[in-house]
């Protein structure tokens, strides 16, 4: 028998402690990284990218006509929202056949084209896919409110209600208000978790399960290579339609999904919605060459949401986390957020980095259309470990259009067009989404080169193309669209910011943020400085002192590295 004395117990012990404060980040080797891990996502609303048939609305061969535009700006991957079939109330997600495309959009022979045309340039097609609910039109729900005997009833929610106008329980919908439906024609309620006209199905029958899934094979056997999914914590209800519990919270919010005074216990992130993930995984891993993967649209805390994962990454590939959404423009938000995902998702969970989509704000808005501030904002996100998505016009800085809610196109506008103006342009929320959802602008011409409708278009293009359009800024070697395409060369020449391991650096200034991506011998400092003042600052790591992009002026001399306000350096060691 060993016997170990207690100065020896007591340096083990120190060791193990040390250990688990520290513990040795991983550094997987290149053919280890997946091309969905390392990959730059770039999404687009069809609506409103271009219109080829100049009926004001685009549509898919408009996007096929601008695939080398976003080939050569560098993004691998496309994200498409909806264009199947719908009747358009919520723009195309409330999906009325899951096989069939909008005729404003194009054909299914169309599609087939857009992906065989996004495949032969060496990219990815990732489809938008609606699993919570359909909507009021699909032939399903008709099917299932005509009777209470009818075969599809069960394949959504129906319940008795509590008496005239009260609803079976207290459930809110995740915008507000009772999410319970009245129906004269059988004297039930339908559940819609979001909008009214959008009834959820009912996961717990099999049948509703085995069809959703085969319609995610269809597409997988049409060459898709993924999907991203709509409010996918939504999915399961709890089968005991208990009254949810009461909250404190007025609005829910990116990291915690309860608001509106309740918590929503029964509704959202229920335990079946996880076991549902590795399920669906199942499904996309049945297809290989190349793999397929998921993102979901998910809310929640961290340790919540990353159950979508599953534990032995068995679950969705990737989850939007959003709390980037509401990032604040300092060193401060963006060293914490750093820590923090690198401790909640170390290799080989990869997090997600996005600061805009087609529900939210423009990001370039929250830095009061700042073009240096968005250069920084973009340095950060293709230099973080994790995959970036970029919502199209956001690579030129497309201004915010400030729609009243009176005259919205947009549905969840409508359902909150009786608040006063003045009270929503003080405190928000973001509740007019047509503002970040206008036409994508190209040139200076008529539509900024959407559309050459003389009818308008489906929304007004926003009055800041004549110098904010796609063919300026190629001309403009220093745009904010060639700070694009040159931070994604960076990205995608240098394995340490594909695949490397990334550490944060401390400095003297806190004002300042800097840390590195280090793969093998390859080693790569990033500092960003987000404040107004200049700082010349001794170098960190000496050694690396090749340039491989500044941005406000940014400069390296000897050991000094020099950051003028709102400026950005990242800099490489000699091999």
């Amino acid at each position: 028998m060993v016997h170990l004395s207690p100065k020896c117990i007591a340096f083990i012990l120190i060791l193990l402690i040390h250990q688990k404060i520290t513990p040795m980040v991983y550094q997987p080797k290149d053919n280890e990284i997946k091309w969905w891990q390392k990959t730059c996502i770039y999404q687009i609303y069809p609506r409103s990218y271009m219109d080829s048939d100049n009926d004001g609305i685009g549509d898919i061969d408009g996007i096929i006509s601008k695939l080398d535009y976003i080939h050569e700006t560098g993004f691998e991957t496309i994200w498409i929202s909806p264009f199947y079939k719908s009747p358009q109330q919520d723009f195309g997600y409330d999906i009325s056949d899951y096989y069939s495309i909008a005729p404003e959009y194009g054909t299914l022979e169309k599609v087939e084209k857009l992906i065989g045309e996004v495949h032969k340039r060496g990219m990815y097609i990732v489809f938008d896919m609606v699993m919570n609910h359909t909507s009021i039109e699909h032939h399903w729900f008709h099917e299932s409110r005509s009777s209470i005997d009818n075969p599809k009833r069960n394949w959504y929610i129906w319940r008795d209600g509590k008496g005239k106008n009260r609803p079976p329980n207290n459930w809110k919908a995740m915008i507000g208000g009772s999410g319970w439906q009245y129906d004269k024609f059988t004297n039930q309620w339908f559940w819609a978790s979001f909008l009214p006209f959008q009834p959820d199905l009912n996961y717990h029958n099999p049948e509703v399960k085995k069809t959703m899934l085969d319609m995610v094979r269809y597409w997988l056997g049409k060459g898709v290579d993924g999907f991203r999914l709509d409010i996918f914590n939504a999915i399961f209800k709890d089968q005991s339609f208990k009254n949810n519990p009461f909250s404190f919270r007025p609005l829910p919010s990116e990291n915690n999904s309860n608001g509106f005074f309740q918590n929503f216990k029964y509704t959202v992130n229920h335990q079946m919605d996880f076991e549902f993930a590795k399920e669906l995984r199942s499904v996309i891993d049945e297809f290989s060459q190349p793999e397929r993967f998921l993102v979901g649209e998910v809310f929640g805390k961290d340790d919540v949401i990353k159950q979508y994962l599953g534990e032995k990454q068995d679950g969705l590939n990737l989850i939007f986390l959003f709390e980037m959404l509401r990032f604040k423009f300092n060193a401060a938000f963006f060293r914490k957020a750093l820590l923090k995902y690198e401790k909640f998702y170390p290799y080989p969970y990869v997090p997600t980095y996005v600061f805009s989509n087609h529900d939210r704000i423009r990001s370039i808005f929250n830095v009061g259309n700042n073009v240096e501030k968005a250069r920084l904002l973009a340095t950060f996100q293709f230099m973080a470990r994790g995959v970036p998505t970029n919502y199209m016009g956001e690579e030129i800085g497309m201004h915010e259009s400030n729609f009243k809610l009176k005259e919205a196109r947009d549905s969840l506008a409508k359902k909150y067009s009786w608040i006063p103006q003045w009270l929503v342009d003080l405190v928000g929320p973001y509740l007019n989404r047509d503002g970040c959802r206008t036409p994508m602008q190209w040139d200076t011409t008529m539509n900024a080169g959407f559309s050459a409708s003389k009818n308008g278009t489906w929304l007004p293009v926003n009055e800041c193309y004549k110098t904010i359009n796609v063919q300026t800024e190629l001309a403009d070697s220093n745009s904010l669209l060639n700070t694009f395409r040159k931070l994604i060369a960076v990205r995608k020449s240098n394995k340490a910011i594909e695949c490397g391991v990334l550490k944060v650096i401390e400095t003297k200034h806190s004002k300042v943020l800097a840390f590195t991506r280090e793969y093998e011998n390859e080693k790569i400092l990033i500092m960003i400085n987000f404040s107004k003042k200049h700082f010349h600052l001794k170098h960190p790591l000496p050694g690396l002192n090749n340039i491989l992009f500044s941005a406000g002026n940014a400069m390296v001399h000897d050991d000094i590295i020099s950051l003028p306000q709102v400026s950005a350096i990242i800099l490489k060691n000699q091999r």
